[in-house]
């Protein structure tokens, strides 16, 4: 029942009368829906619908939490505040406040606030506490080769900021994106490759079968097919960009995969309900 501190994770305060509103009109995800005790996931895209910050959003009091990546923190403080014009909102950095994540029915000290990662029952919950409010009893590695065994992506790591659409981080897989509500910022985009299927690239978990996980960033291919780069990985598995339609030719024609020069199988996570070329590619 393990509790890993989250180091690479950091907490943006939105606060203000006009905060709900505010997230409403310019995030993927549907903030007016989002129930106290739930993270959320959701990002705030370019006007092609690119990714520029993903993060996890959940109510705070009268305003809203995003946590997100501590090293991205200034950047997303700086972009939501181009955001607010007239608005009557706050957006401020939130150094008080630390990340964690419990899996498998962890305890927490009574003052730690604990919400649902809604991406995903398996993943747990989010802990939010001020600093010394707990002890952990696993690593920042332990939760993201958790992550990384479940299939699911997380920006910096696994894709590119301002290099991926929606579709292709499986946000329409994870609940990060709500295609009834109104706009937002890329919504024009990212609705029409919902409504055409025209997500031809999907990030896939990777299992590695004949030597160790390459670097992110490493191509995979199958005979002369470019099919992706892979991302970050952990014990044996990873995530990887995939390029579904390449890599459903080089299934037909029974060529292995490989990353580097390791032999891969790509597979579908278990949450997903996208189209995948063959179930006998299935990672395990």
């Amino acid at each position: 029942m393990p509790i890993a501190l989250l180091p690479d994770r950091a907490v943006v305060a939105v606060s203000g009368p006009d905060a709900l509103a505010f997230l409403q009109g310019i995030l993927t995800c549907n903030v007016e829906t989002l129930p106290e005790g739930e993270a959320r996931l959701g990002a705030l895209l370019t006007p092609q619908g690119k990714i520029q910050f993903d993060f996890l959003v959940s109510r705070a009091g009268d305003g809203f939490r995003l946590d997100t990546a501590a090293e991205r923190v200034a950047d997303l403080v700086k972009r939501l505040g181009l955001y607010r014009l007239r608005a009557k909102v706050t957006v401020a950095a939130d150094p008080a406040s630390g990340v964690a994540a419990a899996w498998d029915g962890a305890e927490t000290a009574a003052e730690t606030i604990r919400v649902s990662d809604g991406r995903l029952p398996a993943l747990g919950e989010r802990l939010y506490f001020s600093e010394g409010a707990f002890s952990a009893d696993a690593t920042e590695a332990d939760y993201h080769a958790h992550r990384i065994g479940l299939g699911v992506p997380e920006g910096g790591r696994d894709f590119a900021f301002g290099d991926a659409f929606p579709h292709e981080a499986l946000m329409d897989q994870l609940g990060g994106v709500d295609f009834k509500k109104g706009c937002y910022v890329g919504q024009e985009v990212v609705s029409r490759m919902q409504h055409r299927g025209t997500a031809r690239t999907r990030i896939l978990p990777i299992v590695y079968r004949d030597g160790p996980a390459p670097e992110p960033g490493t191509e995979v291919t199958a005979g002369a097919r470019s099919l992706g780069v892979t991302g970050s990985a952990a014990g044996g598995r990873g995530l990887a960009t995939i390029r579904l339609d390449r890599l459903g030719d080089a299934l037909a024609a029974g060529e292995p995969v490989r990353a580097g020069g390791t032999v891969a199988a790509v597979g579908k996570p278990d949450f997903a309900a996208f189209a995948f070329p063959s179930d006998t590619a299935a990672a395990g």
